[in-house]
């Protein structure tokens, strides 16, 4: 009974006073630039998944295979509605 007592207890020599326990600046940086970064991971993935289903639908408005890009592309190139702005490093 007085092991566990004393295994469950604290120990008393540690870090303690006013300044214990708070964060530091490096702790907000982090958390901004890891926000940062899944703001742009989620504009890329809504670019992509933006230009993949307005491909989609044409394919499919025009009797066309999907996954033939280079079919797609040349009727989305002929029909004027070719999307040529740079891709996604993505």
């Amino acid at each position: 009974m007085w092991t566990t007592f004393i295994l469950a207890q604290a120990p008393s020599d540690g870090p303690v006073g006013p300044e214990f326990g708070k964060a530091s600046p490096i702790g907000l940086l982090i958390l901004v630039l890891l926000a940062v970064a899944v703001m742009i991971i989620g504009w890329a993935f809504h670019r992509r998944n933006s230009r993949f289903r307005r491909r989609r639908m044409f394919a499919e408005a025009h009797g066309l295979d999907p996954f033939d890009a280079e079919a797609v592309d040349k009727a989305m190139a002929e029909a004027g509605v070719l999307d040529r702005r740079k891709k996604s490093f993505f």
